[in-house]
């Protein structure tokens, strides 16, 4: 049986690629990589010859191609129940999917105003009511998960799910942008940032040679 193949963008910046990444790694499942970089001449080439939307993450599972960040997610969690990448529970389960959904088709202000970037040095950004109002949303809705189904351990629904992996890139911008969290949220970025798939992550990103400028500020 063919290894699973996940096609990204660079470590630095590829927040949608982040999330597969992440979750499959957490869940022990073996898979190769193949890294993009992003932003340069041949970049939308290289990533139509795996996929016509343009755009990575790729899952590819022998003759089988699967994109967008969630449905990745999606498939990996079907294809392998044993790993339990959803919460066990019916109440949890819909509520880590509608959590996951939120960060899937919303905060547009803080992705565009403060994009992912592994290697940037922590600090304070000034930014604009609508990122404020996304970070006060997300710290809203991580603590609704946790109070409900958080009692079991760190993360969002105690042990890390697929939830978890959606949210891992605001975990990255909340802290290298500065922002003022609670101690509640502190606790469970630390708690990410903390995961071995997370720093073996950022190592790999820091060691990259690619730079953005417009996204390294």
């Amino acid at each position: 049986m063919a290894r699973l193949l996940l096609v990204i963008g660079n470590k630095t910046y590829s927040s949608w690629s982040f999330r597969p990444w992440i979750a499959m790694r957490q869940a022990d499942i073996a898979f190769d990589e193949e890294v993009i970089a992003l932003d340069r001449r041949d970049t939308k080439k290289k990533i139509l010859a795996h996929n016509g939307a343009g755009r990575v993450p790729v899952l590819h599972d022998g003759k089988l191609t699967i994109w967008e960040s969630l449905a990745i997610i999606e498939y990996i969690a079907e294809s392998f129940p044993e790993a339990g990448l959803w919460p066990r529970g019916k109440a949890a389960r819909a509520m880590a999917r509608a959590a996951a959904a939120e960060m899937h088709g919303g905060f547009s202000a803080l992705r565009n105003a403060c994009p992912m970037n592994m290697r940037r040095t922590p600090s304070r950004l000034k930014v604009e009511v609508g990122v404020k109002r996304d970070v006060a949303r997300i710290e809203a809705l991580w603590a609704v998960c946790r109070a409900a189904h958080g009692k079991g351990g760190p993360f969002l629904f105690g042990r890390f799910s697929a939830a978890d992996a959606m949210y891992a890139p605001v975990v990255n911008r909340l802290y290298v942008y500065g922002f003022k969290v609670s101690a509640e949220t502190r606790a469970y970025m630390q708690a990410m940032m903390g995961l071995q798939a997370w720093q073996d992550w950022e190592t790999a990103a820091r060691a990259e040679p690619w730079v953005i400028a417009h996204e390294d500020f």
